[in-house]
């Protein structure tokens, strides 16, 4: 049976490199599985080690012992303004298939996979070309200490927990073309240079990079150039929670983002709008008015002429009349600030001007104290 699997493998892998040309209008279907590829290892993007590199991301490949791993690279593209539009296995007729990654213009259907580092699954948010020249994203690219000055500032949104390697079938991604990645198919493409070819040759003869033996966390999950796996710039695979949005350190996105943030600031500035017309109807004498008018009500039943009860109040209580006299005189503006203190009973000794002035009336005070329950008792006599 092994001998049998390597011999279709090799006949697949040489009907698929002898149909492959330098350049070509479509993807290309290299090898067959009939399993579906482990996910898409969590690692850190290594540093660029120059400018006008881009970023290769890694893919599991298939081979004679199944599944390996290529790590991802940087990589020069052949030519001045060709994208890499990476490669994906898809289901299709009972079996995952790989498509062939190339080189073109613009990015092509790469089956919804989210690579991460700039393949967010529809495109590249990594960076474009601009006047022959390669601007790179900083949201999502490691310079270290390269110094790159053709640089911009996008934020990339990434679905959480995307890290499916494969399109269609039992739990692979449901993405479909999009017409601008139909469009992009029929443009003229490159096939992967032979720096890329190098790197998957290295990984496939590395048995650590099996996903039978790595049970998919690779050590060597990407490196900073084609066929160096060991060094500085390797990059080995790291352990997530399931939530892990990509498999890299920079998925770009959170900031940035104000969903209707202005939506409640006017609702609490309106609360204390309300507030502040209670203040001034606190601030005026309610507060103790409403005290004297449970007194004078308590002391006068009838209450039928508001203009003599008014009269009465500072007769039946001489000593709260010190406090009601500045009630009266409350509406001026300078007897405002006595109230405060007039609430409590204890405020007649910091009032000795108010109280100077009382004080020949406080002597008539005990007459109009029992005048008021005489009153009341003549105006019963009247009444019956």
């Amino acid at each position: 049976m092994p001998l049998l699997r390597f011999a279709t493998w090799l006949v697949l892998s040489l009907v698929a490199v002898l149909a492959v040309p330098v350049t070509s209008q479509a993807q290309v279907i290299c090898v067959s599985n009939v399993s579906p590829p482990p996910e898409l290892p969590v690692y850190e993007q290594p540093p660029i080690p120059a400018p006008g590199y881009l970023w290769i991301p890694g893919y599991w490949a298939s081979g004679p012992s199944g599944y390996f791993w290529v790590p991802g690279t940087w990589s020069e593209p052949p030519a001045v303004g060709l994208l890499w539009t990476p490669g994906y296995w898809g289901w299709r007729d009972g079996i995952y298939v790989w498509n062939a990654g190339y080189w073109g213009p613009h990015l092509g259907f790469y089956g919804g996979i989210n690579y991460g580092f700039g393949y967010v699954g529809v495109g590249y948010e990594g960076g474009r070309w601009e006047n022959g020249v390669f601007a790179y994203n900083r949201t999502v690219n490691n310079f270290g200490g390269v110094r790159i000055t053709n640089v911009y500032e996008k934020t990339v949104i990434v679905e959480p927990g995307a890290r499916v390697s494969f399109q269609g079938g039992s739990g692979g991604t449901t993405a479909r073309p999009t017409p601008a990645e139909e469009a992009a198919a029929h443009d003229q493409h490159v096939a992967a240079s032979p720096a890329q070819l190098q790197q998957e040759r290295t990984a496939s003869s590395d048995k650590n990079l099996l996903a039978s033996e790595n049970h998919g966390q690779p050590a060597v999950a990407a490196t900073a150039k084609p066929g160096e796996f060991t060094g500085k710039g390797v990059v080995a695979a790291k352990e997530e929670k399931p939530t892990s949005a990509i498999p890299g350190s920079k998925p770009g996105g959170g900031g940035k983002i104000a969903p209707n943030a202005d939506a409640p600031i006017p609702a609490e500035k309106k609360e204390p709008a309300a507030k502040t017309l209670a203040k001034p109807s606190q601030g005026t004498p309610p507060q103790p008015a409403s005290g004297e008018t449970k007194s004078s009500i308590a002391g006068k039943p009838p209450a039928t002429e508001p203009k003599p009860n008014v009269e009465a109040k500072p007769n039946t209580e001489a000593k709260p009349n010190t406090e009601a006299k500045p009630n009266t005189e409350a509406k001026k503006p300078p007897n405002i600030a006595d109230k405060p203190e007039a609430k409590p009973p204890a405020g007649e000794p910091p009032k000795p001007a108010a109280d100077s002035k009382t004080l020949p009336r406080a002597a008539a005070a005990p007459k109009p104290a029992v005048g008021p329950q005489a009153k009341p008792g003549s105006r019963n006599k009247k009444q019956n």
